[in-house]
């Protein structure tokens, strides 16, 4: 698996090629969401949904062999877009490297200017609430 880095880096590239062609970002973001595997219907429940966000975004957890799967869904495409990048980059990954990770790729492709302040205040408690997660599993591997 590329690490971090690499993963971010290829996103950037991947906004690159559509400019600033801000209605081919915002559908290549919801295009993105679609990709995402399907939500279990049984924990689309209020324990699930991340606080901060306008839309509804559900996101679970678990660890296999040490590492942190995401699985997310929104209500709405874009926001679904938007945490479907977050799991590409975090997913899969151990506890300490989600916590550290340096999330430069949004700012790299402008996504304060595509989404706007609402979404951008949602996009932050998206990758908080990840990097709780990250915390949690950490502080249960430490004890």
């Amino acid at each position: 698996m590329e690490d971090i880095k690499a993963i971010q880096d290829e996103i950037i590239g991947e906004f690159e090629i559509l400019g600033d062609d801000k209605e081919s970002t915002i559908y290549y973001i919801m295009e993105l969401g679609d990709q995402l595997p399907d939500f279990p219907e049984t924990e689309r429940k209020e324990d699930n949904i991340i606080k901060g966000c306008q839309s509804k975004v559900w996101l679970i957890t678990n660890l296999q062999d040490g590492k942190i799967q995401f699985l997310a869904d929104s209500n709405t495409a874009i926001t679904k877009g938007l945490i479907s990048l977050l799991i590409r980059v975090l997913s899969g990954r151990k506890a300490k490297e989600i916590m550290n990770a340096d999330l430069y790729f949004i700012e790299r492709i402008g996504m304060g200017n595509i989404i706007g302040s609402q979404r951008s205040n949602g996009l932050a408690a998206m990758i908080k609430q990840m990097k709780m997660f990250a915390l949690a599993y950490q502080s249960k591997i430490d004890a």
